[in-house]
């Protein structure tokens, strides 16, 4: 949406269509006369597009069936807001929307005001290059809805762990290296100590396993989930991976064990 309203401001009427209500479409449209890639990215919205239109129109009766019987065509199912931004979500996924906006960028003058943002010549290169990131990105395994349910927080992690840990062996011949962090108040209770041991041990083994390799670590770094929340401090690590790099952030109290009753 944000891109979008980028792409929209100061548009020129010709460039936007005087009749058409779709002025994103009509943009990338007539972009893609001049432009092979934009050009690839209207005929797969096209597609989309003809796909969710035919599965409106399918009876209700009809489309289980169809699902049963085929396995190799599968119509896809986007929301009304992935509907709603087809043209920008199409060109993102397909990791083109950055060289899209650069093209827009380098002819601006056909399509935009003078005043516009994507004809200034700072705001303009700016935006694309700030839209190479998210293009680099892999879109293919999108969460759901149901992902509440089926990702559990760290916080549950650990509180299976220690229900798990207490009966486990101690002596397991496998254990990861661990981050060096030590718990500096004893609870008094060897119990406790050992469950919080054997939490930050998991938690350890959260940041630090075989597939990854760790770059970076630093503790006591702060992050504000939300505005009217304090900031908690919490441990900041930098994983590398055979074909990408993690940012990884942990709060101290899940670190150390000693999460009690606090949300």
């Amino acid at each position: 949406g944000v891109v979008e309203a980028c792409l929209l401001h100061m548009l020129k009427r010709r460039a936007a269509g005087f009749l058409r209500t779709d002025k994103v479409a009509a943009l990338f449209t007539k972009v893609g006369k001049t432009c092979a890639i934009a050009g690839d990215v209207c005929r797969k919205v096209q597609e989309l597009q003809q796909q969710v239109d035919s599965r409106k129109n399918q009876p209700n009766g009809q489309e289980p069936l169809k699902r049963q019987g085929s396995t190799t065509s599968k119509t896809p199912v986007l929301t009304p807001q992935a509907i709603k931004h087809i043209w920008v979500r199409t060109a993102l996924i397909e990791k083109v929307l950055d060289k899209i906006v650069q093209y827009i960028v380098d002819n601006c003058s056909k399509y935009y005001e003078k005043e516009a943002l994507l004809a200034d010549p700072v705001c303009g290169p700016i935006l694309a290059s700030l839209l190479v990131g998210p293009c680099a990105l892999e879109y293919t395994k999108l969460k759901t809805a149901d992902h509440y349910w089926t990702d559990p927080s760290a916080d549950e992690l650990v509180q299976r762990h220690r229900i798990h840990g207490a009966h486990g062996r101690q002596d397991s011949p496998c254990k990861r290296p661990a981050l060096g962090i030590r718990k500096r108040h004893s609870s008094g209770s060897t119990s406790e100590d050992r469950f919080a041991a054997s939490a930050r041990e998991y938690v350890e083994s959260l940041h630090q396993n075989s597939r990854t390799h760790l770059l970076y670590g630093k503790n006591n770094v702060l992050v504000q989930p939300k505005d009217d929340l304090e900031a908690i401090p919490g441990y900041l690590s930098l994983h590398q991976s055979a074909d990408s790099l993690t940012l990884k952030w942990t709060p101290n109290q899940l670190m150390n064990g000693t999460l009690g009753d606090s949300e």
